[in-house]
């Protein structure tokens, strides 16, 4: 679907065409499929620090320095979803001193902004890494295909919500582009 994105100016808007019809990904989109609080933060600071060693150590630690590690883990593998090898945002990763701050924290507008900043500027039509919570990526092409969702996302009977947890997914090597194109066009003019 990244592949037939259309050129806007808007950085943190992500448009694709889908048959005639343009569908939009953007900060709206993604409070919806994640259920995630996206209300504004004054500042996201980019200051850096690593937090590898201290899994060693957690089974030492009190029952709360243990969350904050799990915190930490879920805030560094899935709103920033960057390789192991990348530093975490030193300001961010301290809101894990207080667990009720961090609990209340707009994680969803942090989550978006690395996701956005990560698809910026890169040409999708040949091979790319996206840094972020790129799952968000994927459900948003099921609701926006639901022929395809249907097909490939394996969609769970009840419609949990938020609709992040709609879709198992499924595993192997698929051609999702030429899937999407079937979707798109009509058979008899592929």
């Amino acid at each position: 679907m990244l592949c037939f994105n259309l050129d806007i100016k808007t950085k943190y808007e992500l448009w694709c065409l889908v048959g005639l019809e343009p569908v939009r990904f953007s900060l709206i989109e993604f409070e919806h499929l994640t259920g995630l609080n996206c209300d504004c933060v004054e500042n996201l600071e980019n200051l850096r620090c690593e937090i590898i060693a201290a899994c060693k150590r957690c089974s030492e630690w009190s029952r709360d320095d243990q969350m904050r590690l799990g915190y930490l883990a879920i805030f560094t593998g899935f709103i920033e979803g960057r390789k192991f090898s990348t530093v975490t945002q030193a300001s961010l990763a301290r809101l894990v001193m207080d667990l009720e701050e961090f609990e209340n924290y707009p994680w969803g507008r942090v989550a978006f902004k690395v996701l956005m900043d990560s698809l910026w500027n890169k040409n999708l039509t040949k091979s790319y890494t996206i840094d972020g919570f790129v799952q968000v990526i994927q459900v948003w092409v099921y609701y926006a295909l639901p022929e395809f969702g249907a097909e490939y996302g394996h969609p769970v009977q009840n419609k949990p919500s938020p609709p992040l947890l709609a879709y198992n997914g499924g595993k192997g090597r698929r051609f999702f582009k030429d899937a999407i194109k079937r979707q798109l066009i009509p058979s008899e003019d592929l």
